[in-house]
C-alpha cells in the first residue's frame, strides 16, 4: 500500500504507523492517506485514512484524526496536547458530544511534536458564506438552539464527577487571562499598535465581579462544532479544546459573540470565520443568542459587553500570532495571508464596546 510521504507536520509516516500499532489501533499498517483538514488556524488537524474504504471492524473507525501543535515557534503555555486530550477523555460519553479519544503521544521523535489521535466524526463545519448556503433557514434556527444548548451544557458539567478537578483555577481567571494574552502579544507582535495597549489598560481597570467557575471551552464558536443535519440538526461533536480550562463561563459566551455577525453587519476580519454564517436568515441575532443562553443557565448576562470586548482582545492576539507564523512561512494550508488585517479591527471593536459601557 502506498502512502503520501513528507506531509508537513507529520514527517515519515512509518514512525506514526509503528506508534499506532503499539497503541493497539486495529489495521494501523493499512494507513493509506494523511490529509490536512483545512480550517484550523492554530493546532494542525489531519485525517488518517486506513485501507481502501471498507472498514475491517474493530474498536476504532475506519478514519481517525490526529492533532498536533502548529509549526514554528510555539508560545509558552499554548498548544498543550495533553490538556486537550485530558478534557476529551473526561467528557467522552457524556452530555457534551466530543470525538472519542484514541491515544496521546508525548514523544516528539514520532512526528516532531506531541500529538494525540481521536475518532473521526462526520459532520458539517459551518465557517464560510458558502457553508451557510448548505442549510435552510429552519435548519439555521435549529442550529442556533443547538449552539446555545451545547454552550450551556459545557458550563453545567460537574467538573469533579468527570475528573477535571485541578484542570484550572477559576479564582482570578480574567486577571490571569489578561496577563497571559498580553504576554502572548508581546511575544508575537509584528507591529506597534497603541490602541492595543490602551485596550489592555481599560480591560484591567474595570474587571467585573467574579462569579461561579465552570469548565470553559476557550474558543467556542460555530465552526468548532461539527453539525449533523439528519434527521434534524444536532451537534455531532465539539472540537478544538486547546484553550479549555476552568474559569468564568461568561468569557466563553463573550468570545462566541466576538465572532458573531448580525444581519446588516458589514465589517469583516479578513479571514474566514463563522460570523459569515450567523448573519444568514434563521440564525438568532447576537442579542437573541445571549438571551437564550441566559434562559438555559439562569446566569445574569447584563455585563456581557465587557466579556465580548475581552473576547475581541483575545481573538486579536490569536490572529496576530497566526500572522507572525505566516510571515515566518510556518503556516500549513491556505487562508492565512489576511489574518493580520483583522487585528486592528478587533482592537477598535473592543474599545468601542468599552466606550458603550462607560
Amino acid at each position: 500500500m502506498t502512502i503520501n510521504v513528507g506531509v508537513p507536520g507529520i514527517g515519515d509516516p512509518g514512525r506514526l504507523i509503528r506508534w499506532l500499532e503499539a497503541s493497539g489501533v486495529p489495521d494501523a499498517a493499512r494507513l493509506s492517506g494523511i490529509e490536512l483538514i483545512a480550517g484550523g488556524r492554530s493546532n494542525l488537524t489531519y485525517r488518517l485514512d486506513f485501507g481502501s474504504g471498507d472498514s475491517a471492524g474493530g474498536e476504532y473507525p475506519h478514519r481517525l484524526v490526529l492533532r498536533r501543535p502548529p509549526l514554528g515557534h510555539v508560545l509558552p503555555t499554548a498548544h498543550d496536547m495533553s490538556r486537550e486530550y485530558r478534557v476529551l477523555s473526561a467528557l467522552s460519553g457524556g452530555r457534551v458530544p466530543v470525538p472519542a479519544p484514541v491515544g496521546f503521544c508525548a514523544d516528539t521523535a514520532i512526528i516532531g511534536a506531541p500529538f494525540y489521535v481521536m475518532a473521526y466524526v462526520e459532520g458539517l463545519a459551518l465557517r464560510t458564506k458558502e457553508d451557510g448556503e448548505k442549510i435552510t433557514s429552519l435548519q439555521a434556527s435549529q442550529i442556533s438552539e443547538c449552539l446555545a444548548q451545547t454552550l450551556a451544557a459545557i458550563h453545567l458539567v460537574d467538573v469533579a464527577a468527570v475528573g477535571l478537578d485541578g484542570f484550572g483555577r477559576p479564582e482570578g481567571y480574567l486577571a490571569r487571562q489578561l496577563k497571559r494574552w498580553q504576554r502572548q502579544w508581546d511575544l508575537s507582535a509584528t507591529r506597534e499598535l497603541p490602541e492595543f495597549t490602551r485596550l489592555v489598560k481599560r480591560l484591567a481597570d474595570r474587571p467585573p465581579e467574579e462569579g461561579e467557575g465552570t469548565l470553559v471551552h476557550g474558543d467556542f464558536r460555530l465552526d468548532n462544532l461539527l453539525i449533523g443535519l439528519e434527521p434534524e440538526p444536532r451537534v455531532a461533536a465539539v472540537v478544538d479544546w486547546e484553550m479549555s480550562t476552568l474559569g468564568d463561563p461568561l468569557a466563553d459566551l463573550g468570545l462566541t459573540l466576538s465572532y458573531w455577525t448580525d444581519p446588516g453587519d458589514t465589517q469583516r476580519l479578513g479571514i474566514e470565520l463563522s460570523g459569515a454564517v450567523t448573519s444568514r436568515d434563521g440564525f438568532l441575532s447576537s442579542a437573541g443568542f445571549t438571551a437564550r443562553y441566559a434562559e438555559l443557565t439562569g446566569r445574569d448576562v447584563s455585563g456581557i459587553g465587557y466579556y465580548t470586548a475581552f473576547g475581541c482582545f483575545k481573538l486579536a492576539v490569536v490572529l496576530e500570532s497566526i500572522h507572525a507564523r505566516f510571515l515566518q512561512n510556518k503556516t500549513v494550508g491556505e487562508g492565512f495571508d489576511q489574518a493580520g488585517s483583522g487585528v486592528p479591527i478587533l482592537v477598535e471593536r473592543a474599545n468601542r464596546m468599552l466606550d458603550d459601557l462607560a
